[in-house]
């Protein structure tokens, strides 16, 4: 199990690509909730020598609960990610 301080990238968390729209929504949250990011560099395709964004487990547990507030995702969606 990762531990709960541990700096993940989205498709870590999710374990499918976020896509650009998704990601640059929970870095912007990260941004306003002031919550720790990182940095992490990735080499295969379709990312070549690129950079990603990691998050704590606790902070993206929290955006996309959040999230579910506002949009139609389903408990059991959401259970995916946990």
């Amino acid at each position: 199990m990762l531990n709960q301080t541990e700096l993940i990238s989205l498709y870590d968390y999710l374990g499918t690509a976020a896509g650009k729209e998704l990601g640059g929504k929970v870095y912007q949250f990260a941004v306003i909730m002031g919550a720790r990011t990182g940095i992490k560099t990735v080499s295969h395709s379709p990312y070549q020598e690129g950079r990603i964004m990691t998050y704590e487990r606790r902070f993206l547990d929290q955006f996309f609960a959040v999230q579910s507030l506002f949009t139609n995702t389903t408990v059991k969606q959401l259970e995916l990610s946990f």
